[in-house]
């Protein structure tokens, strides 16, 4: 199964700016992109980088400058085309993103079983966006603005598609936020993991809840 992994170059997790130089947070994001690739590669997934600019990798990259949204439909057109004139339905395919630094192949494994007995299969991230689904419906594309789970769940309906939601712990975490590096660190078992802790990120429970700590 192809897998697409959307990737900004371009100021890249500009929310962890209060707790990462620019460097940094190329660094890191470099780092996230490295574990969800390993991980769709180890569950036997094919993964292919969406990038918004050239990046040095030892895996298939496509080059789009385009929003998340016309990019990722760009792709499916390509992959789902309901045009398309070839004998057979479409393949599945996969789009996680890749910020799921939590990702195990395990994980994604269960994820590209439900999207092989569903038309659409989503996860849900943390207040209702999309961070990974597999599709094989032709019709089936994208909108990432707002609670996109919600709108993905009414695109599939409309266009008849059976769709499946896959709960997943990991797959639903994705690291936007300074609060979510503790995720990173409870659970991480990858690079990005290794990079908090050598660029000095540690777990704090000093005063009775977990917090990160910058030593």
């Amino acid at each position: 199964m192809e897998v697409i992994v959307p990737f900004s170059t371009d100021r890249p997790k500009s929310r962890l700016s209060s707790v990462l130089a620019p460097e940094e947070r190329v660094a890191f994001a470099r780092a996230m992109l490295d574990d969800v690739l390993d991980a769709v590669a180890a569950a036997g997934g094919e993964p292919r980088v969406l990038a918004t600019d050239a990046v040095d990798l030892d895996r298939p990259v496509t080059v789009d400058d385009r929003p998340l949204t016309d990019a990722v439909n760009g792709a499916l057109d390509t992959r789902l085309g309901a045009d398309d004139e070839s004998d057979g339905p479409p393949e599945p395919t996969a789009v996680v993103m890749a910020d799921l630094a939590l990702a195990t192949p395990a994980t994604l494994d269960r994820l590209f079983a439900a999207g092989r007995d569903a038309d659409v299969a989503v996860v849900p991230g943390r207040g209702g966006g999309t961070n990974a689904f597999v599709a094989s419906h032709p019709e089936f594309r994208v909108d990432y603005h707002g609670a996109s789970y919600l709108d993905h769940r009414e695109i599939a309906a409309a266009v008849g598609a059976a769709f499946e939601t896959v709960d997943s712990h990991r797959l639903g975490t994705d690291v936007d936020e300074p609060a979510d590096l503790a995720e990173v660190l409870i659970h991480g078992e990858g690079r990005a993991a290794t990079w908090l802790r050598e660029a000095g990120f540690a777990l704090d429970a000093s005063e009775g809840r977990v917090s990160v700590v910058r030593e």
